[in-house]
């Protein structure tokens, strides 16, 4: 069975009868308030802070604070953190979305190419041309597509190992035209994520009636707090029950906003006054987490980059309380980071493995950028796992990854109309 034909057996399927009853719901996404990361990173150390708000994708005017001063907000912005959170919690619970959750492989694949639309339309378009300007594979078509890739952030070590496969592959099949390139370029892209290490997508939750912690890390600005609200609502889906800590105690509005994830979800947030101790919070989490009888507890955490060794060591603290208090815990360290910012986000990937034992990327806002290729070069460059992407603003819009959904995404067109060459 060839690579397009598994493909579609596995992908597409049909959407289910309730699917079809039900189209699925807005949500609204939460307003997020934290604080972007820099479109540039020349050090991982000089990150400035920058104060957003999600719902836009337009370019925010730079700030600038001097570290002692991190945690220290004017009451201007205390008020405007103030009127953004109070906005937000005039939005619908979330009880009333349970009906739009994704129930056939049809569906999530939709999510997929919906959600790698921008990507599709700029780097496909490219690949589409040059193949139309092109039309037998010779090493000017290799080198092109090098630069196609490289521009969609494959990443240059990627880039070249791909590069170095479909020549074999067109040499061993001798392979004349570069009809059908995109089904060759599709597959060995998957073959390439796959081998950079044993996949563990799932996530690793304990039998139920046990305690699991998740531990989210990430820089101000990621759209981390948001992901956990999202997180917490998948699994309360799946009958979980679900408690949230709110550990970022130093970001101004941190906590409301945590706290308005909560309320919208319906689960409980632990949470302590601004500039408390987050290991203490960690710690009143754990144990309010037993005594409820909690499965999942999601814990925040602070992401102030630029103050780089005191942030490691806070979370070094918070990992020690966890663990002390519940066995093997965290069971999951998940790193948030935003699609966006292209190889700013390996950057911050290795920085952050480096001090933390992270276990799986969170990658957000991957509808929102046109170099969605940053997904193949952290998992072949890190060896982490992407264990969810964020494909959109709706609730149900964080999606487990998986490496065919996402080729498909990249390459829907081509790879549609290959399928119905081959039937």
């Amino acid at each position: 069975m060839s690579f397009l034909k598994r493909m579609k057996e596995k992908l597409m399927g049909g959407p289910s009868k309730e699917e079809v009853k039900e189209p699925e719901q807005q949500v609204e996404e939460v307003v997020e308030t934290e604080e972007p990361v820099q479109a540039e990173l020349p050090a991982v150390e000089e990150v400035k802070e920058q104060e957003v708000v999600e719902e836009t994708t337009k370019p925010v005017e730079e700030t600038t604070k001097p570290v002692e001063e991190e945690t220290v907000e004017t009451v201007q912005e205390e008020k405007q953190e103030v009127a953004i959170v109070e906005e937000v919690k005039d939005e619908p619970e979330a009880e009333k979305e349970s009906k739009g959750w994704f129930r056939s492989a049809f569906s999530i694949t939709e999510k997929f190419k919906s959600g790698l639309t921008k990507t599709r339309d700029s780097f496909t378009s490219k690949v589409n041309d040059l193949v139309a300007r092109y039309r037998t594979v010779d090493e000017d078509f290799f080198e092109e597509l090098e630069e196609v890739l490289l521009q969609a952030d494959v990443g240059f070590e990627t880039v070249m190992e791909l590069t170095e496969i479909l020549r074999y592959e067109v040499q061993k099949k001798n392979i004349k035209s570069t009809d059908g390139i995109q089904a060759l370029i599709s597959e060995k892209l998957v073959e390439i994520y796959e081998k950079a290490g044993d996949d563990h997508i799932e996530l690793n939750l304990q039998p139920k009636g046990e305690l699991t912690v998740i531990l989210f890390v990430g820089v101000n600005g990621v759209g981390k707090t948001t992901t956990i609200g999202k997180l917490a609502h998948r699994l309360k889906s799946e009958g979980r029950s679900v408690m949230l800590a709110a550990g970022d105690t130093f970001r101004a509005g941190a906590i409301d906003q945590l706290q308005v994830w909560g309320d919208r979800v319906g689960v409980e947030v632990i949470k302590q006054s601004e500039g408390s101790d987050p290991a203490a919070v960690m710690y009143d989490a754990v144990h309010a987490a037993k005594n409820r009888g909690v499965d999942v507890l999601i814990c925040d955490t602070a992401g102030r980059l630029q103050n780089k060794v005191n942030l490691m060591k806070e979370l070094e603290k918070v990992h020690r309380v966890i663990s002390r208090e519940v066995p093997n815990a965290p069971h999951e360290v998940l790193l948030a980071l935003d699609a966006t910012t292209g190889q700013n986000a390996l950057i911050q990937a290795q920085t952050f493995k480096e001090a933390t034992n992270v276990t799986g990327i969170v990658l957000t806002k991957l509808d929102g950028t046109a170099k969605g290729g940053i997904v193949i070069a952290i998992r072949n460059k890190l060896h982490i796992p992407v264990k969810f992407v964020g494909l959109g603003e709706k609730m149900d819009d964080l999606q487990p990854f998986d490496p065919e959904r996402y080729v498909y995404g990249l390459f829907a067109d081509a790879l549609d109309e290959q399928l119905k060459e081959e039937e």
